[in-house]
């Protein structure tokens, strides 16, 4: 079954401690939390004060922290004493990919790269093997509610492929345009964790919508 990760980005801000409580409560495994600095992407999120309330309200699950910033080395130390477990970098954000891994690594935390729809996958072939998690952008990132990219499908399988063929139990992740409806397409092309922010925060039966991306 897939892993699901709600974004976030789609919840109330103004009852985050409930929002976030409300959707573990409801099935979901792992809490996403979109961090955003205005200049790697056009929009600004939150930081580790707000990472530190939904560690606090995520209560046993995995908070799932996605750094879409500049210069992340800064910050790292950061995020993971506010309480990431999984801290992900872009691979276009980093000169040094594989220090920023290690670093990761060395904190703790479950260490995760990124790629934009336009980034292709051969830059992680001399880092795959370092990593927890590879997260597949599946929309430009910057803004919450918008539709997938149909090329990434293919993108996933191969990035399936070499973690199969090296024998890894790396894990693949998307984000970006995931519903119910169509996370099969996902899952089936290698995906296990399932970014989702509308699609289960917007959605009327957040328990139903859990339900069903996991068993996508």
């Amino acid at each position: 079954m897939a892993i699901v990760a709600p974004s976030i980005l789609s919840a109330d801000f103004g009852h985050l401690h409930d929002e976030v409580a409300d959707v573990v409560a409801k099935g979901a495994e792992w809490v996403h939390v979109d961090v955003m600095d205005g200049r790697f992407v056009p929009n600004i999120t939150i930081g580790p004060v707000v990472t530190q309330a939904v560690k606090k309200a995520a209560g046993e699950a995995v908070v799932d922290v996605h750094l879409m910033i500049v210069e992340p080395d800064k910050y790292l130390a950061d995020f993971r004493n506010a309480g990431a477990d999984v801290l992900t970098v872009h691979a276009e954000a980093c000169t040094h990919l594989h220090r920023t891994i290690q670093v990761i690594k060395g904190l703790g935390a479950m260490a995760g790269v990124s790629l934009n729809p336009h980034t292709p996958e051969s830059v992680l072939d001399y880092v795959l093997d370092e990593l927890d998690l590879v997260l597949v952008m599946s929309v430009n990132p910057g803004f919450g509610g918008q539709s997938l990219i149909e090329g990434v499908f293919p993108k996933i399988e191969r990035i399936k492929e070499s973690i199969t063929r090296r024998g890894l139990s790396t894990l693949i992740e998307v984000d970006g345009g995931v519903k119910p409806n169509n996370a099969h397409r996902f899952t089936a092309a290698g995906a296990d964790v399932l970014v989702a922010g509308s699609g289960v925060y917007k959605a009327e039966d957040r328990a139903a919508a859990i339900a069903a991306l996991r068993a996508s």
